[in-house]
C-alpha cells in the first residue's frame, strides 16, 4: 500500500462522476478539496459518513471546501446512493481502482475474522495548490465533518 504524507503533492486523477461529468483534481485548483474514500455505496458506515458530510455541507462550503467521494462502485450504484440520501456532492467513478491505488487506500482488511483486500476508509484534505494538507486515517463516520474542521 502506497503511503502518502501531509505535504505531498496529491496524485491527479481524471475520471467521471455518477452522471458522467468529467472530473479532474486539476479542476479544483485554488479550492480546498475533501477527497474521501469509502468502501461501498448504501452500506451502514458509508451511509452514515455521507450523511454526516451532507448534514454539514453548508458549513463545509462556508469554509470553502469542495467534497468528492470515491469508491469502486458503478455509476448506477453511485446514482442510487446519491439520490436516496440527497447527497449534494459528486461521487467519483473508480471501478478500475486507479485513484484508490494512487492514494494508497487499497489493502488488506479484517472483518469478523476474515482477511480480504478492500478500500480503507480514509480522507485526504487537499489545499488549493494540490498539496495534501491533512490525512484522516481513522474516520469516525458520525463525526467526520468535525474531524475535517478541527
Amino acid at each position: 500500500m502506497k503511503h502518502l504524507k501531509i505535504g505531498d503533492k496529491a496524485p491527479d486523477f481524471n475520471t467521471e462522476d455518477q452522471d458522467g461529468n468529467a472530473i479532474k483534481l486539476a479542476d479544483f485548483k485554488g479550492s480546498k478539496v475533501i477527497l474521501y474514500f469509502y468502501p461501498k455505496d448504501n452500506t451502514p458506515g458509508c451511509t452514515t459518513q455521507a450523511c454526516n458530510l451532507t448534514d454539514n455541507y453548508d458549513m463545509l462550503l462556508k469554509n470553502e471546501y469542495k467534497v468528492l467521494g470515491v469508491s469502486a462502485d458503478s455509476a448506477k450504484s453511485h446514482q442510487k446512493f446519491r439520490d436516496k440520501y440527497n447527497l449534494p456532492f459528486p461521487l467519483l467513478m473508480d471501478e478500475d481502482k486507479k485513484i484508490i491505488q494512487d492514494y494508497g487506500v487499497w489493502g488488506e482488511k479484517k472483518f469478523m475474522g476474515k482477511i480480504y483486500d478492500g478500500i480503507h476508509r480514509m480522507t485526504f484534505v487537499i489545499d488549493g495548490n494540490g498539496m495534501i494538507e491533512d490525512i484522516i486515517e481513522k474516520v469516525k463516520t458520525k463525526e467526520h465533518t468535525a474531524q475535517i474542521i478541527k
